[in-house]
Protein backbone atom coordinates (compact mmCIF):
# COMPACT_ATOMS: atom_id res chain seq x y z
CA UNK A 1 0.00 0.00 0.00
CA UNK A 2 1.22 3.59 -1.20
CA UNK A 3 1.84 6.46 1.35
CA UNK A 4 -1.00 8.08 -0.59
CA UNK A 5 -3.33 5.44 -0.66
CA UNK A 6 -2.89 4.73 2.89
CA UNK A 7 -3.64 8.63 3.55
CA UNK A 8 -6.94 8.45 1.60
CA UNK A 9 -7.88 5.43 3.64
CA UNK A 10 -7.31 7.21 6.94
CA UNK A 11 -9.13 10.25 5.64
CA UNK A 12 -12.27 8.59 4.27
CA UNK A 13 -12.08 6.79 7.67
CA UNK A 14 -11.86 10.29 9.57
CA UNK A 15 -14.36 11.23 7.15
CA UNK A 16 -16.84 8.01 8.41
CA UNK A 17 -16.21 8.89 11.96
CA UNK A 18 -17.02 12.26 12.29
CA UNK A 19 -20.21 11.49 9.97
CA UNK A 20 -21.00 8.61 12.81
CA UNK A 21 -20.37 11.46 15.24
CA UNK A 22 -22.47 13.87 13.94
CA UNK A 23 -25.18 11.58 13.59
CA UNK A 24 -25.39 9.91 16.54
CA UNK A 25 -25.26 14.02 18.25
CA UNK A 26 -28.73 14.68 16.05
CA UNK A 27 -30.50 12.20 17.44
CA UNK A 28 -33.25 13.13 19.83
CA UNK A 29 -33.30 12.15 23.43
CA UNK A 30 -36.34 10.28 24.81
CA UNK A 31 -37.66 13.22 26.30
CA UNK A 32 -37.68 15.85 23.33
CA UNK A 33 -39.42 12.73 21.37
CA UNK A 34 -42.25 12.50 24.20
CA UNK A 35 -42.74 15.70 25.42
CA UNK A 36 -42.23 17.35 21.75
CA UNK A 37 -44.35 14.64 19.53
CA UNK A 38 -47.28 15.33 21.75
CA UNK A 39 -46.96 18.82 21.57
CA UNK A 40 -46.24 19.22 17.75
CA UNK A 41 -49.00 16.87 17.04
CA UNK A 42 -51.26 18.77 19.06
CA UNK A 43 -50.17 22.34 17.04
CA UNK A 44 -50.95 20.66 14.54
CA UNK A 45 -54.22 19.09 14.94
CA UNK A 46 -55.03 22.90 16.32
CA UNK A 47 -53.99 24.47 12.91
CA UNK A 48 -56.46 21.80 11.31
CA UNK A 49 -59.50 22.71 13.53
CA UNK A 50 -58.78 26.45 13.14
CA UNK A 51 -58.60 26.73 9.45
CA UNK A 52 -61.49 24.06 9.69
CA UNK A 53 -63.89 26.91 11.82
CA UNK A 54 -62.61 29.71 9.54
CA UNK A 55 -63.87 27.44 6.83
CA UNK A 56 -67.19 26.46 7.76
CA UNK A 57 -67.36 26.60 11.36
CA UNK A 58 -65.65 22.88 12.03
CA UNK A 59 -69.01 21.76 10.35
CA UNK A 60 -67.88 18.14 9.01
CA UNK A 61 -68.80 14.99 10.11
CA UNK A 62 -65.21 13.52 10.24
CA UNK A 63 -63.83 16.47 12.69
CA UNK A 64 -62.41 13.77 15.13
CA UNK A 65 -60.87 11.88 12.38
CA UNK A 66 -59.44 14.97 10.61
CA UNK A 67 -57.97 16.30 13.86
CA UNK A 68 -56.73 11.96 14.66
CA UNK A 69 -54.74 12.34 11.21
CA UNK A 70 -52.87 15.69 12.33
CA UNK A 71 -52.27 15.06 15.77
CA UNK A 72 -50.96 11.37 14.64
CA UNK A 73 -48.88 13.14 11.75
CA UNK A 74 -47.51 15.44 13.90
CA UNK A 75 -46.22 12.89 16.42
CA UNK A 76 -44.43 10.81 13.94
CA UNK A 77 -43.14 13.54 12.23
CA UNK A 78 -41.34 15.39 15.06
CA UNK A 79 -38.88 13.18 15.77
CA UNK A 80 -38.11 12.76 12.27
CA UNK A 81 -37.55 16.21 11.40
CA UNK A 82 -35.71 17.00 14.91
CA UNK A 83 -33.13 13.95 13.85
CA UNK A 84 -32.64 15.73 10.10
CA UNK A 85 -32.66 19.19 11.10
CA UNK A 86 -30.36 18.96 13.89
CA UNK A 87 -28.08 17.03 11.21
CA UNK A 88 -28.43 19.93 8.92
CA UNK A 89 -27.83 22.67 11.22
CA UNK A 90 -25.31 21.52 13.52
CA UNK A 91 -22.37 24.06 13.88
CA UNK A 92 -24.00 26.09 10.91
CA UNK A 93 -25.30 30.16 11.32
CA UNK A 94 -28.54 30.94 12.95
CA UNK A 95 -30.39 31.69 9.62
CA UNK A 96 -29.22 28.10 8.59
CA UNK A 97 -30.40 26.67 11.34
CA UNK A 98 -33.65 27.80 10.98
CA UNK A 99 -34.24 27.39 7.38
CA UNK A 100 -33.17 23.35 8.34
CA UNK A 101 -35.89 23.08 11.03
CA UNK A 102 -38.45 25.15 9.14
CA UNK A 103 -37.89 22.74 5.94
CA UNK A 104 -37.61 19.54 8.03
CA UNK A 105 -40.33 20.20 9.78
CA UNK A 106 -42.71 21.16 7.20
CA UNK A 107 -41.67 17.84 4.87
CA UNK A 108 -41.80 15.41 7.12
CA UNK A 109 -45.06 16.88 8.97
CA UNK A 110 -46.87 16.76 5.67
CA UNK A 111 -45.15 13.62 4.58
CA UNK A 112 -46.00 11.63 7.42
CA UNK A 113 -49.52 12.81 7.84
CA UNK A 114 -49.95 12.36 3.88
CA UNK A 115 -48.86 8.55 4.59
CA UNK A 116 -51.28 8.44 7.31
CA UNK A 117 -53.91 9.46 4.92
CA UNK A 118 -52.68 7.46 2.44
CA UNK A 119 -53.06 3.94 4.59
CA UNK A 120 -56.33 5.19 5.64
CA UNK A 121 -57.53 5.80 1.91
CA UNK A 122 -55.94 2.20 1.08
CA UNK A 123 -57.86 0.50 3.51
CA UNK A 124 -61.18 1.85 2.73
CA UNK A 125 -60.30 1.03 -0.82
CA UNK A 126 -58.70 -3.21 0.31
CA UNK A 127 -62.23 -4.23 0.13
CA UNK A 128 -61.62 -4.28 -3.02
CA UNK A 129 -58.30 -5.00 -3.97
CA UNK A 130 -57.17 -8.30 -5.69
CA UNK A 131 -55.05 -10.64 -2.64
CA UNK A 132 -52.31 -9.24 -0.89
CA UNK A 133 -48.89 -10.05 -2.54
CA UNK A 134 -50.20 -10.13 -6.14
CA UNK A 135 -48.46 -8.27 -8.68
CA UNK A 136 -52.48 -6.58 -9.75
CA UNK A 137 -52.32 -5.89 -5.56
CA UNK A 138 -48.88 -4.16 -5.86
CA UNK A 139 -50.54 -1.94 -8.59
CA UNK A 140 -53.67 -1.15 -6.50
CA UNK A 141 -51.31 -0.24 -3.36
CA UNK A 142 -49.16 2.09 -5.07
CA UNK A 143 -51.63 3.86 -7.19
CA UNK A 144 -53.71 3.98 -4.54
CA UNK A 145 -51.63 5.10 -2.20
CA UNK A 146 -50.16 7.28 -4.79
CA UNK A 147 -53.71 9.00 -5.37
CA UNK A 148 -54.38 9.54 -1.37
CA UNK A 149 -51.02 11.08 -1.31
CA UNK A 150 -52.03 13.65 -4.46
CA UNK A 151 -55.12 14.64 -2.86
CA UNK A 152 -53.91 14.94 0.73
CA UNK A 153 -51.38 17.57 -0.69
CA UNK A 154 -54.61 19.36 -2.89
CA UNK A 155 -56.99 19.45 -0.07
CA UNK A 156 -55.40 18.37 2.72
CA UNK A 157 -51.86 20.72 3.10
CA UNK A 158 -54.76 23.93 3.44
CA UNK A 159 -55.72 23.49 6.84
CA UNK A 160 -51.50 23.61 8.22
CA UNK A 161 -52.06 27.37 7.01
CA UNK A 162 -52.27 29.85 8.34
CA UNK A 163 -51.84 28.76 12.23
CA UNK A 164 -49.54 26.04 11.12
CA UNK A 165 -47.43 27.96 9.24
CA UNK A 166 -46.73 29.89 12.50
CA UNK A 167 -46.38 27.24 14.77
CA UNK A 168 -43.55 26.18 12.26
CA UNK A 169 -42.11 29.43 12.16
CA UNK A 170 -42.38 29.56 16.15
CA UNK A 171 -40.76 26.09 16.54
CA UNK A 172 -38.20 26.35 13.75
CA UNK A 173 -36.94 29.62 15.59
CA UNK A 174 -36.83 27.74 19.24
CA UNK A 175 -35.04 24.92 18.01
CA UNK A 176 -32.72 26.64 15.93
CA UNK A 177 -31.74 29.01 19.39
CA UNK A 178 -31.31 25.05 21.00
CA UNK A 179 -28.78 23.55 18.67
CA UNK A 180 -25.51 24.97 18.95
CA UNK A 181 -24.29 26.96 16.12
CA UNK A 182 -20.58 28.01 14.88
CA UNK A 183 -17.83 28.69 17.45
CA UNK A 184 -16.32 31.97 16.81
Amino acid sequence: MTSSSRAEADERAGLLRRTIRRLCSCLPSAREILIGGPVWGLMMAMSSFLALYLRNGAQTYHICSILLLFFCGGIIAWPCALFLGRFGAIGRRGETRFAAFFLCLTVCTIAATAFLFAMDYRMFYSQWHEPFGTRIWMYQFVFTSAAAVYQFVVMGVQLFVPFGFAALALASLWLARRTPGRQH
